[in-house]
């Protein structure tokens, strides 16, 4: 019965790994996303406020 145990305690194991590795691939993906979408707000920022000589984000400077 020992051996039995150890082998469903080993499947359970692998398969929370798989479950964290599944997690950590799609944070990796979400911190990815966020980023990118950073800094395509900053370079539609940048755009809006250069056409309309106005500091939107009010850190004193257009553009």
């Amino acid at each position: 019965m020992g051996i039995f145990w150890d082998l469903l305690q080993q499947d359970e194991l692998e398969k929370q790994q798989s479950q964290a590795d599944s997690v950590e691939d799609r944070v990796a993906l979400l911190e990815e996303d966020l980023a990118n979408t950073k800094a395509l707000l900053k370079k539609t920022l940048i755009a809006l406020e250069t056409h309309l000589s106005k500091d939107i984000d009010g850190d004193g400077k257009t553009g």
